[in-house]
């Protein structure tokens, strides 16, 4: 974790959360091959889809897509896992932040796209719209850095937001709190 020091320290001045996360990323997982980080994240995925995710998420999704909606996961996690989130739970698209690969397979771990947060998760909303121009768009997500998505959706649900989160957001967002608890399986 040494390795992660730098960027630890350049924290504070930067604010650059993209900076923090790679380096963490390839301190603690860089060498590591792709077969053997799949097989984490096959596991990690099967725990998340069994009973760590919000039931009331689980219904949502189930609506919009009853509704017809298309389903776009968008997250500041990684692509070593996020995709097979929204594979699992049939999301149309994902879009979320990228890792670098060596050329010998191995994960470098440094970032190979934005950070897909604030800002950049906006700027992806935004290329989404103007790309597909969809007639209405809903949008979920739970911290402060991602009021600025939320605010150009149509729909947005902030959800279990801290105070001051939700001094920050828009009157036009909407406010959610979620507590229960299950298994993807038991609702879609």
């Amino acid at each position: 974790m040494l390795l992660a020091v730098p960027a630890a320290l350049r924290f504070p001045f930067k604010r650059d959360h993209g900076d923090i996360k790679g380096a963490l990323i390839h301190a603690a997982l860089g060498g590591l091959s792709r077969p053997t980080l799949d097989r984490w994240a096959e596991r990690y995925v099967a725990r998340v889809l069994c009973g760590g995710l919000y039931g009331e998420a689980l219904a949502a999704i189930a609506a919009h897509r009853r509704q017809g909606d298309r389903l776009l996961l968008m997250s500041a996690s990684t692509d070593l896992y996020v995709p097979r989130i929204g594979a699992a739970l049939r999301f149309d698209e994902t879009i979320c932040t990228k890792v670098l690969w060596r050329q010998d397979g191995t994960l470098d771990g440094h970032l190979s796209s934005a950070n897909c947060r604030g800002e950049e998760k906006l700027r992806c909303l935004q290329a989404l719209i103007a790309r597909e121009r969809p007639e209405c768009v809903y949008a979920y997500a739970d911290s402060r850095s991602d009021l600025p998505h939320l605010q150009l959706a149509q729909h947005g649900f902030l959800i279990n937001a801290s105070p001051a989160t939700l001094r920050g957001a828009a009157a036009s967002i909407q406010t959610l709190h979620w507590s229960r608890r299950a298994s993807a399986g038991q609702i879609l």
